[in-house]
């Protein structure tokens, strides 16, 4: 018998907890799968499953067996794909997972670049807000935006973030600017809904360094409590309530840099805009990096660029605001 091949359905069996479910897989009779674990088992002296009529679930040695051979054979992967580090002839599947917002506006529209520069390569692209166990799913890469020091994962930064408040020339025409962090309380503000509430706080960098906690030279954050009357847990919701004019919304620049620079959207109180969490590429812990990984790693990079090409049109228009105004002269009479 194979012996990867073996170990391969030992883990399989033991994530779908059924010996039908590998076989329909695998193309193969149950029966087929069931001898496989049978010689493993005896191979190894121990009963790694408990078996009854409803599911087949690991003994408390088979769990032990179950954590050492999913490392082995991740290693094992990883250490076939990286003899391809430092060439451009990556091959197979790629499945990558990421925020169905940001997937769908930054990482998307780049991937037939990537792959036309590695035509030996096909890449899976899972959009959702669920996060998904890089060590137990068939997912190779995840972007996440999150603060991801104490996470259990490797993380790469693939780009820096930041929120700013923005709101329609409609809405500013019939409602005026907020000039200060105390205006927003006039405001009508587009509030965040999760599961445990509301969002009723936003975050921005403090200019008061007059404070007891305060420390000079090094930046201070402040939130200010806010209120509206419509809420919804999904962000382009609140974008497109904002485009529409129904309030104020605080939003990842990722997000609405296109609608900025085309003028259906105008940033307000710029100058305590506040770091958001960055964006990472998270992969599991492994001694080998896959090259398809590495490479892709590498593509998101150089595309997002430092500072992001979502940040550009931001700083145009603040370059515009400092450029000193031409001087206006009188025409002489003749």
């Amino acid at each position: 018998m194979d012996r990867f091949k073996a170990l391969q359905t030992f883990l399989d069996v033991a994530k779908s907890e059924s010996l039908s479910v590998v076989a329909r897989g695998e193309g193969v009779t149950p029966a087929m799968v069931g001898r496989r674990i049978d010689q493993l088992e005896q191979q190894l002296g121990v009963k790694l499953f408990k078996r009854s009529t409803r599911k087949i679930t690991l003994t408390p040695e088979g769990t032990v067996f179950f954590e050492d051979v999913r490392n082995i054979l991740n290693e094992l992967r990883a250490a076939e794909e990286s003899l391809s580090i430092g060439a451009k002839n990556a091959t197979g599947r790629l499945i990558v997972s990421a925020p169905t917002s940001f997937g769908r506006k930054h990482i998307a529209p780049h991937l037939p670049a990537f792959l036309e520069a590695h035509p030996n390569l096909s890449v899976t692209l899972n959009l959702s807000e669920r996060l998904v166990d890089l060590k137990n799913e068939r997912v190779d890469l995840a972007v996440r935006i999150a603060d991801m020091k104490n996470a259990d994962l490797i993380a790469s930064k693939l780009a820096r973030n930041h929120r700013v408040i923005v709101a329609s020339p409609d809405y500013i025409k019939r409602h005026g600017k907020p000039q200060n962090l105390d205006d927003l309380a006039k405001h009508n503000c587009l509030v965040t809904a999760t599961e445990s509430g509301l969002a009723d706080g936003w975050t921005f960098r403090s200019l008061d360094e007059t404070k007891a906690n305060a420390k000079p030279g090094i930046e201070q954050s402040v939130t200010v409590k806010i209120s509206g009357n419509m809420h919804c847990n999904d962000g382009e919701v609140l974008t497109r309530w904002a485009l529409a004019g129904h309030g104020l919304a605080q939003r990842s620049v990722w997000e609405v840099s296109e609608e900025i620079e085309r003028g259906r959207l105008i940033e307000l109180l710029p100058k305590f805009a506040a770091p958001g969490h960055d964006i990472f590429a998270v992969y599991p812990d492994r001694k080998f990096l896959p090259a398809k990984v590495r490479l892709f790693i590498d593509f998101l990079k150089k595309t997002f660029g430092d500072p992001p090409y979502w940040e550009q049109p931001i700083e145009r228009q603040e370059e515009k605001k400092k450029e000193p105004k031409k001087a206006q002269h009188k025409a002489l009479p003749k």
